[in-house]
């Protein structure tokens, strides 16, 4: 992409205003917070004392609006006693250069390298230090700046307290993670109707585990519909997928294939009510045709094989489903088959009823072919998070990982420090005054990556632009006192905590005529500020888009990096998954699962790092665009086929197939040099595997499942080196490895 489209395509998104779902309850709950700090400050210590604490009570409610699964009180404490820290230590470095300058400079750097313990902390740590340029401006004593910053802590702590006091859809955030992991594998069964080889995208699921990750306080706090419902959900894909796929499922016409898709509509149907149930905290409302599609005659008269194996398997993982999200079971469901009756009473604990008591629909046609199906244990312990005092070993484990040379999170660490501390001179060196604005703005849009960095920055000084303009016009028209620029003040924010998800530029206008009125409740005049925030914030936008096009981390150039982790890690999986037949262990195998998560991890590195690359103004190295399309597909196939394997795992009783071994010893190796290729610009190929497959088709094949598995997984490895079979010269110096990107610890 040329750098002109690259920045009209950036320019384009920062000034898009989206259509979101507007949260108004949260927004006046943040914004009586911050009213309520303004009057307690303003009443008792006067309009200096109050335009700094606002800043506290402003930025502790923007920090509940961030995309965490932590407690929002620990956000709003975090950010006001931070902010407050930061505020202090400014005003006693900021009347003298040599000592600011270095506090500047480290202040900014470690801000910059939070980001590697998640884009909260990293998007709280950017703007404490961007508010701390103005807020070490308003105090004249050090008495005066502990009292800033006590009421910086103050303002935290109100937000935090109303956020206890007031809460609103509290466990929303995680309610709309898993229903949307549900609705996400409704609409892959409804897509496997008609492509039974349909691509399944595991963003939603991972998601969704990163959602029941819990502080021991929200364990015990969780509501009843959070539990085990994402375990099942897990559990059920597989099956959907070896359900509809022709290879190891039912055939592409005929009797069969329509039993498959009266099964897939029916499973997506319930699937969905059962999201729709957690999103809301309602009962689950299951259409009468979806239950009775699941009637057993139908599967045992119909499909035969894997197929009736994965029909009988999907009725009771969704009665699993149901059961979590609407509460417990009905009277009606005593057609459950006795075996099975007592092995629930046996392997599930009770449950407590979620919302009003309601009798869910009759469940027992999904049951009736229980018996074949593994009992579903509800986990006991859910994934924990840590606290706020442990997060911080945790974040210093992060940014230690990416403290490298190469590192992207390194680069905008030293960009953001060099921006800062020149924006700071330059603006204290021009005949303007209120030289901060420089460096704040700047510090305000960077980002890891380009298209953020250059879009903020346009958004922001079209916003400011717009909110300038507005707040000038009403200061003319109504000349504010100080009680009226508090009142204004305060309404800007509101807007601003109402818009914020509807893009940059609604937000940042509201900004920029919060800080007039704020700024005009403390003595200021617009005159003082207008003219002075517009050019320094165009100033600080130039430093920040010109600082990422000297000193970039470009994407693109690290796809094949990416590419090859995706491949090691779905390698390692499909490995496992093929041993286990050599060696049955059950379905419940830990390792598998581990295996499988690394691969989704590395998925979404891939697509993360695809999304970033596809609007970066810089030609690719080795691997064209139809190239990595091709090589993604081929990869999803991979993991599709290790997949249905994994659909299919023998039980511990089953008969070995001592081949296997060989196969998945033939994989690892094979995968782990074809990464190594990959990141050297060469064609992977695959040898060991054709020659464990040939050695294995000598000695015979019990079982057609495993057999058409492991040659589909020779198939998708050799579309992969179809995809890379070009004339990209090889590398001569191996490249460095690239890990995945930050994630919130």
């Amino acid at each position: 992409m040329s750098w002109f489209r690259a920045l009209k395509d950036t320019t384009r998104s920062g000034l898009t205003v989206e259509r979101k779902r507007l949260e108004p309850l949260i927004a006046l709950r943040g914004t009586a917070g911050l009213a309520v700090v303004i009057a307690i400050s303003l009443s008792l210590f006067g309009p200096a004392v109050a335009a700094g604490s606002a800043f506290g009570g402003f930025q502790a409610a923007i920090a509940t609006f961030q995309r965490s699964w932590r407690p929002r009180p620990e956000l709003a404490l975090a950010s006001g006693a931070s902010l407050g820290v930061s505020t202090f230590l400014g005003y006693l470095t900021g009347s003298h250069l040599f000592l600011f300058l270095p506090l500047l400079g480290l202040w900014t750097f470690l801000a910059g390298l939070s980001w590697a313990a998640g884009p909260t902390i990293g998007i709280i740590a950017s703007s404490n230090v961007a508010m701390m340029l103005v807020t070490i401006t308003l105090p004249t004593t050090v008495a005066e700046a502990a009292g800033h910053a006590a009421m910086m802590v103050f303002g935290g702590l109100v937000q935090a307290a109303l956020v206890i006091l007031f809460p609103v859809r509290r466990w929303g955030a995680h309610r709309d993670a898993l229903a949307d992991a549900l609705a996400a594998e409704a609409d892959y069964a409804r897509r496997l109707r008609h492509d039974p080889v349909a691509e399944f995208d595991p963003a939603p699921l991972m998601l969704a585990r990163s959602a029941a990750a819990l502080t021991p306080r929200q364990a015990r706090t969780r509501p009843a519909q959070l539990h085990g419902t994402r375990g099942v959900a897990e559990r059920i894909r597989p099956v959907l997928a070896s359900l509809a796929d022709p290879a190891v499922g039912v055939p592409a016409e005929g009797p069969e294939r329509d039993r498959a898709r009266e099964l897939l509509a029916a499973a997506g149907s319930i699937l969905d009510a059962a999201a729709r149930a957690i999103r809301h905290g309602t009962p689950v409302t299951i259409p009468p045709g979806a239950i009775a599609a699941f009637r057993t005659p139908d599967n045992g008269t119909i499909l035969s094989g894997p197929a009736q194996r994965a029909a009988d398997r999907l009725g009771p993982l969704l009665r699993d489903v149901v059961e979590t999200a609407g509460g417990t079971l009905p009277e009606e469901a005593a057609a459950l088959p006795p075996a099975a009756a007592l092995r629930r009473r046996l392997t599930r604990p009770r449950r407590p009823r979620a919302g009003p008591a309601a009798r869910p629909p009759d469940l027992a046609p999904l049951t009736a072919a229980a018996p074949a199906a593994p009992p579903y244990r509800d986990p006991g312990r859910p994934l924990r998070r840590p606290t706020l005092f442990e997060l911080v070993p945790a974040a210093v484990r992060a940014i230690r990982r990416e403290a490298r040379p190469g590192s992207p999170v390194l680069r905008h660490a030293t960009r953001v420090c060099a921006v800062a501390v020149a924006g700071y001179l330059i603006g204290g060196a021009l005949p303007l005054g209120h030289g901060y604005w420089a460096p704040m703005s700047a510090v305000m849009v960077m980002r890891p990556d380009f298209s953020q960095t250059y879009s903020r920055a346009v958004a922001r000084f079209g916003g400011t632009l717009v909110g300038v303009a507005l707040a000038t016009g009403v200061v003319q028209l109504a000349h504010p006192g100080t009680e009226l620029s508090a009142a204004l003040a305060v309404l800007c924010a509101g807007l601003m905590y109402l818009l914020m998800r509807t893009g940059q530029l609604a937000s940042q206008a509201c900004v920029a005529a919060y800080v007039v009125f704020l700024l005009g409740m403390g003595g200021e005049t617009w005159s003082q500020t207008v003219p002075e925030r517009l050019v320094l914030t165009l100033a600080g936008g130039l430093l920040a888009t010109l600082s990422y096009a000297l000193y970039p981390a470009w994407e693109t150039p690290r796809l094949r990096t990416r590419l090859a982790d995706w491949l090691g890690a779905l390698g390692e999986y499909a490995a496992v998954v093929v041993d286990h037949y050599a060696h049955p262990a059950g379905k419940a195998g830990p390792e598998v699962r581990a295996a499988l998560l690394k691969a989704r991890d590395a998925h979404i590195a891939w697509q993360d790092a695809i999304d970033r690359a596809g609007t970066e103004p810089v030609r690719h190295r080795g691997l064209s665009n139809a190239a990595a399309d091709d090589a993604a597909h081929a990869l999803h196939h991979l993991g599709r086929v290790a997949m249905l394997m994994e659909a299919h795992l023998p039980e511990r009783d089953a008969t070995p197939v001592p081949a296997a071994a060989a196969l998945a010893d033939a994989l690892r190796t094979a995968t782990r040099d074809g990464a190594r290729a990959l990141r050297e610009r060469r064609v992977p190929r695959w040898g060991p595997v054709r020659a464990a497959l040939e050695a294995w088709d000598g000695e015979g094949v019990p079982d057609r499942v495993v057999r058409r598995g492991a040659g589909m997984l020779l198939e998708a490895l050799e579309a992969l080196s179809d995809a890379l079979d070009t004339d990209v010269p090889p590398m001569t110096v191996k490249p460095a490895h690239e890990t995945d990107g930050p994630r919130e610890p």
